[in-house]
């Protein structure tokens, strides 16, 4: 946008009163657990955020009032000039990306891929407007929303995010959102008391990782990312879009957060973005050669606030500052970034808008959740429901028949409002978390009862009187990012319980209609054999009437809504077959991008489709992985304290804490030695692109079993590691058993699956073993901070080879 004289002689003048001190401050933005507000006085803090599910004192029931009391505390920290610095409002982010997701009791829209399938840039802009408003009510200034990735790989644990494989649609419907969060640029609404800052993210290429690895790594040429992955950032800055969340992934290997010629040369300058750059969660921490405490790169790339949730960001903000002092980041960049800060803080209004709870909506809890904000959640939910298959045309129902309402997902909030809900992953919630909000089956039982029928919910289908017709609720549980990861796009292994209570109920002669819940297109070619209609309904949100409102007819027997969904995203013929988009050579999908059946078309869908889908047997007895070499997919990676990696293509690699060699044990070069320095962490590790799903293994009392000759144990810290990802890994401390081998020569050591422990992730989450198996990348690490110098050969995970749960030499 335009920039205005008077607001840039502003910030020049800003920029001539700041300290140094305050400069840094504006570009830290922590976390609301780790900050205070005698921290935004003593560090001028600029921003701040709440990560998923992170609210006020804990509590996730807080009101209004409990969030606008600390962003009251912080504004007037960030106003104090008692030590004669300058009064610089703070603005705090919240990710807000399917409605105010952190509140309870507030409007939840079905995720972004439903969206794109209701084909409704204008209803795009109502919910920006909505969710604005939403958010204004706790007093909060920034959403780091809208996500505008292009997903094309929709094994991708994000891809609900994305509206659509298609950027012309991504496009279409970016600038809508950044309008109806924003307000019109050229109008006096825009950035009022009722509107709130907008974040296009991630930049650039999240949804176009290898093999859709979250946080991977971007293999496109340039041209693609112009093409497809920068679509809806055109948009979004046409529309005047006041900041961009730089990505955790990956281009050609250099990750987005330390990424110059992307971030600075074609986003700030080819592109003329002029509002802030800011960073994902710590993700400014995988740049090569920085730590999430200290890292020049990522300011000299052009990030401008870093985030970090780190409990430790007091060091950031001290080694930044020397940094700034001794050269090491130009004060020109330092100037740059706080420049873009204060601009977006002024066009913002917030030292006019004052205190959060002084502003118009502040306080005004009968607006989360308003009868109006869920009108329009509800008929999201209604425009993006798409029907694939609809045989004698069975939907719409009658709602004065006898409806028996079926599955795990039929009263289950949880797995229809998905993840980003209340909390990050969308787990573990009922009712009470969202009250005021409809299920599937409460949204079916009104409509059928009120015209007069019967609607009966039995999640396994047992009935004591024969019904009408069968709905059958069904699908994805909830997840958000790295845990959404998988391997292929099948629902679930087998004759699953899904599977088999549709073919029950279809063998007692009852229409079968199956309604299917997902964050992305699925392998179902078994259950659509098995139903005489399927919708798909993705993950609808808080308003799951909106369904009931599409699949019964009125009491008269005229439609009530139409069928209008359309897929955003194209629908696989079998679970390997992606990654599957419009245009692709050889295109060859089951359902093509575009394609909805409205009421009364024909449906020429057969009945048997192929059912030879991917077939997962059990593993063998004996899962090789390292064999003189690398076996299948994998290859040996190292990782230092820097976050520098490398690859051992040769015969030798080196990090800033490690080295490996190729050594001989048996035979030439079957065998590899990792020697540590001392000075850091450091990682070598069996590593693969593509996940692995070994959870017959973990289920079998298997045991990972390697061969290791020990020259030098370290004194202590030294652990075994298996991970699904950057900072998801569970290890188990090995370093009593390397010291008791010690200069023996080569031994064997057995460490039952039993003993890992869940696994972390720096998002805090904990993942159990078992789901951990699941999402394999790296299934053999080792991992010391110490020096070391060990070998390790013959690495292998074996069936039957538990003995409880314990780590054994031979």
């Amino acid at each position: 946008m335009k920039k205005d004289p008077i607001l840039e002689a502003k910030i020049s003048d800003f920029l001539k009163r700041m300290s140094l001190e305050e400069k840094i401050g504006q570009m830290i933005q922590p976390e609301i657990r780790h900050l205070t507000p005698q921290d935004v006085r003593d560090y001028h803090i600029g921003s701040v955020l709440n990560g998923g599910g992170s609210v006020p004192n804990g509590n996730r029931y807080s009101k209004a009032a409990d969030w606008l009391a600390i962003a009251d505390a912080y504004y007037e920290a960030s106003m104090d000039t008692s030590d004669g610095k300058l009064a610089i409002p703070i603005m705090w982010g919240t990710d807000a990306v399917h409605g105010v997701g952190n509140i309870v009791g507030a409007t939840l829209f079905p995720h972004n891929i439903a969206l794109g399938a209701a084909r409704n840039p204008e209803l795009i802009r109502e919910i920006g407007r909505i969710t604005a408003t939403e958010i204004a009510v706790t007093g909060l200034d920034w959403d780091f929303s809208p996500t505008v990735a292009v997903a094309r790989d929709d094994r991708w644990g994000r891809t609900y995010e994305s509206y659509s494989e298609n950027p012309d649609l991504v496009r279409e419907y970016a600038g809508k959102m950044v309008e109806g969060l924003q307000g019109d640029a050229r109008d006096v609404d825009f950035l009022s008391n009722v509107r709130v800052l907008s974040t296009a993210k991630h930049f650039i290429a999240d949804g176009g990782t290898h093999n859709g690895i979250d946080r991977g790594n971007c293999i496109d040429d340039e041209e693609t990312l112009y093409r497809v992955h920068a679509a809806g950032y055109y948009s979004a800055i046409e529309a005047g879009v006041q900041s961009v969340m730089a990505s955790f992934n990956s281009w050609h290997g250099d990750h987005m957060h330390g990424h110059r010629y992307l971030l600075t040369d074609v986003l700030k300058e080819q592109m003329g973005f002029d509002g802030l750059v800011v960073g994902d969660w710590n993700g400014h921490g995988f740049v090569a050669g920085a730590t999430v405490l200290n890292c020049p790169q990522a300011i000299n790339a052009g990030l401008d606030v870093f985030m970090v949730p780190d409990p430790q960001w007091k060091e950031l903000y001290h080694n930044t500052l020397e940094q700034a002092r001794t050269g090491v980041i130009p004060m020109s960049r330092i100037d740059d970034a706080v420049s873009r800060i204060l601009r977006v803080k002024l066009r913002a209004n917030l030292w006019e808008k004052g205190m959060p709870s002084s502003r118009s909506l502040a306080g005004k809890d009968e607006l989360l959740g308003a009868k109006e904000h869920r009108a329009v959640a509800r008929q999201a939910v209604r425009e993006s429901i798409v029907l694939l298959k609809n045989k004698k045309n069975t939907l719409p129902l009658s709602p004065c028949a006898h409806v028996l309402v079926a599955g795990d997902g039929a009263d289950n909030i949880s797995k229809q409002t998905g993840g980003w809900s209340v909390n990050w992953q969308g787990t573990g919630n009922t009712i009470d978390d969202f009250p005021g909000a409809t299920t599937l089956w409460s949204g079916i039982h009104q409509a059928v009862t009120s015209a007069g029928g019967k609607a009966t919910l039995s999640v396994d289908g047992t009935f004591s009187e024969k019904p009408d017709v069968a709905i059958v609720i069904f699908g994805e549980d909830p997840y958000a990012e790295m845990q959404g990861d998988i391997q292929y796009q099948l629902l679930k292994a087998g004759d699953t319980s899904d599977l088999l209570l549709l073919k029950k109920l279809k063998a007692q002669g009852i229409p079968v209609v199956a309604l299917f819940i997902t964050g992305r297109p699925m392998w179902i070619n078994r259950e659509l054999n098995a139903v005489d209609a399927l919708a798909v309904i993705w993950q609808p949100g808080t308003e799951g009437a909106g369904v009931a409102d599409v699949i019964f007819k009125t009491i008269e027997g005229q439609i009530n809504y139409p069928m209008t969904g359309r897929l955003a995203f194209s629908w696989p013929k079998s679970p390997d077959q992606g990654p599957l988009n419009i245009g692709d050579e050889n295109y060859d999908p089951l359902f093509a991008y575009g394609f909805g059946l409205r009421y009364g078309e024909v449906d020429t869908l057969p009945d048997d489709l192929s059912e030879e889908g991917l077939s997962l047997e059990s593993g063998s007895v004996v899962l090789e992985l390292f064999n003189r070499r690398p076996l299948g997919a994998y290859s040996i990676i190292l990782e230092g304290k820097n976050n520098d990696r490398a690859t051992l293509n040769g015969n030798i690699a080196r990090v800033s804490t490690l080295e490996v060699t190729c050594v001989d044990r048996d035979v030439q070069e079957d065998a590899r030695r990792a020697v540590w320095n001392g000075e850091g962490e450091g990682l070598v590790a069996l590593s693969t692109p593509n996940r692995q799903v070994l959870s017959d293994y973990y289920e079998s009392r298997s045991s990972l079993v390697f061969d290791i000759k020990v020259d030098a144990a370290p004194a202590n810290n030294a652990w075994v590691r298996i991970g699904c990802g950057p900072s998801c890994y569970s290890q188990v401390e090995i370093s009593k058993e390397l010291s008791t081998i010690e200069g023996t020569g080569w031994r064997t050591l057995i460490v039952d699956l039993q003993c890992y422990p869940d696994a972390g992730t720096d998002f805090g989450l904990k993942r159990t073993p078992r789901e951990l198996f699941a999402l394999i990348l790296e299934p053999f690490a080792l991992v010391s901070n110490d020096k070391m110098d060990i070998s390790f050969a013959q690495v292998r995970i074996e069936k039957e080879l538990a003995q409880g749960a314990s780590v054994r030499i031979q």
